[in-house]
C-alpha cells in the first residue's frame, strides 16, 4: 500500500513520518506521474491558493481531480481542506471541489492566534491533540458528509466517502491517529476495488 503526500508547500516530511508510522509506504509526489501506483493522497497545509496554482503550473491538478472520481482516497489537512471543498466563502468557484462542504478560510484568526485543542473524534480518537494555524472550518457540510469533530460548535473534520477533511495541522503532533484511520480508508478502498474486479 502507497500513499503520496503531495509536495508542494507544507509539513511534507511531517506528513510521510506520520503515515510510516501508521505502517504504510509513504511517499512526497511533485511530479503528476509520481500519482501512477498511488492508493491515496494527502495534501498538506500552506497557502489554498497558492498550492493550487502550483498544482496548475506542475499538470496535477486534473490528474488529482481524476484520483477523486475514481474514488481514490485523498485527505486534505488545513488549506488541503479548503482544495477538496466544493464551496469556499467569499470565492468565486473552488479549486478541486470534490467534497459536498462550505469552508470559511482564516476562520480562526491569523498566524499569530495559532493554538492548540483537544478534540474528541468519532471512530477515530479521545481526546486528540489539534494545532491549529490560520485554520479554515467547515461552515456547510452536504447530506452526505459525516462530521467526525466540531471544535464550540464549529466543524473541523469531516468525511465522505473516500474524503477525509481536517482543519488543522495532524502532522505536527506525535499522534498519528488521524494518519492510521486514513491509512485504513486506503485500506478498505483496495479491498473493495479487488473486490469488484
Amino acid at each position: 500500500m502507497k500513499i503520496g503526500v503531495l509536495a508542494l508547500q507544507g509539513a511534507v516530511r511531517e506528513h510521510v513520518r506520520m503515515l510510516e508510522q501508521s505502517g504504510v509506504e509513504a511517499v512526497p509526489v511533485k511530479r503528476n506521474h509520481e500519482l501512477e501506483g498511488l492508493d491515496g493522497l494527502v495534501i498538506p497545509g500552506g497557502e489554498s491558493t497558492t498550492i493550487s496554482k502550483l498544482m496548475h503550473q506542475y499538470d496535477l491538478m486534473e490528474p488529482v481531480k481524476e484520483m477523486g472520481r475514481k474514488g481514490r482516497p485523498l485527505f486534505g489537512t488545513c488549506a488541503g481542506l479548503i482544495l477538496l471543498a466544493k464551496r469556499i466563502e467569499g470565492m468565486e468557484g473552488s479549486h478541486l471541489g470534490l467534497m459536498d462542504i462550505t469552508v470559511r478560510r482564516n476562520a480562526f484568526g491569523r498566524q499569530r492566534e495559532s493554538f492548540e485543542a483537544r478534540l474528541d473524534v468519532k471512530g477515530v480518537a479521545e481526546d486528540y491533540e489539534a494545532v491549529f494555524i490560520r485554520a479554515p472550518y467547515i461552515s456547510e457540510a452536504g447530506p452526505e458528509v459525516d462530521v467526525l469533530s466540531a471544535l464550540e460548535g464549529r466543524t473541523v473534520i469531516v468525511r465522505q466517502g473516500p474524503f477525509l477533511g481536517a482543519s488543522f495541522h495532524p502532522e505536527l503532533t506525535e499522534d498519528h491517529r488521524l494518519h492510521s484511520y486514513f491509512a485504513e480508508m486506503v485500506k478498505e478502498s483496495r479491498t473493495e476495488k479487488t473486490n469488484t474486479v
